[in-house]
């Protein structure tokens, strides 16, 4: 098993995992940020009408492993 950190973008900002999780495989790692993304724009999408997120994901060498993007935009009808 291996240690990944999954740093996290918010548009600009980068908040880089210091702690990181340890998994057994690359599909776990890419479950974890499927998982995590959805949380964070499940939790972000009420307060913010346009956002991009990411999740990269390094290992311990510091090489991106996994990398999922999203982003949203909300309009009200006129």
């Amino acid at each position: 098993m291996q240690r990944y950190f999954f740093d996290i973008r918010d548009d600009d900002d980068v908040a880089p995992d210091e702690e990181g999780l340890v998994l057994p495989s690359l599909a776990a790692v890419r479950e974890e940020v499927a998982h995590s993304l959805a949380d964070l724009a499940r939790d972000m999408i009420r307060v913010e009408p346009r956002k991009r997120l990411a999740i990269e994901v390094r290992d311990a060498s510091g090489s991106v492993v996994e990398a999922a993007r999203l982003q949203w935009t909300i309009q009200r009808p006129q």
